[in-house]
């Protein structure tokens, strides 16, 4: 595991380089158990906090609705289900 720093505190590409490393370091099967579980552990919280941080940056996108003739752009919220 390379950090220690609340998940919360971590930003997307921080979380995910941590991911990153838990999992190649998951599939080594070198790690003892109990380490192998905490790892596990903390990987399952940097997943959800990496979905998070993505739905939240997913919100914020917006999508071209029209482009008026005088070059001007209509947008509107992005909706996630189309």
């Amino acid at each position: 595991m390379t950090g220690k720093n609340a998940v919360e505190t971590l930003s997307f590409e921080e979380a995910l380089g941590e991911l990153e490393g838990i999992v190649r370091g998951l599939e080594t099967g070198e790690a003892p158990l109990e380490d192998s579980i905490g790892a596990y552990e903390r990987g399952i919280a940097l997943r959800k906090h990496c979905e998070g941080k993505l739905r939240d940056a997913q919100a914020k996108i917006e999508k071209i609705s029209s482009i008026g003739q005088d070059g001007s752009v209509q947008t509107q919220p992005l909706d996630p289900e189309e």
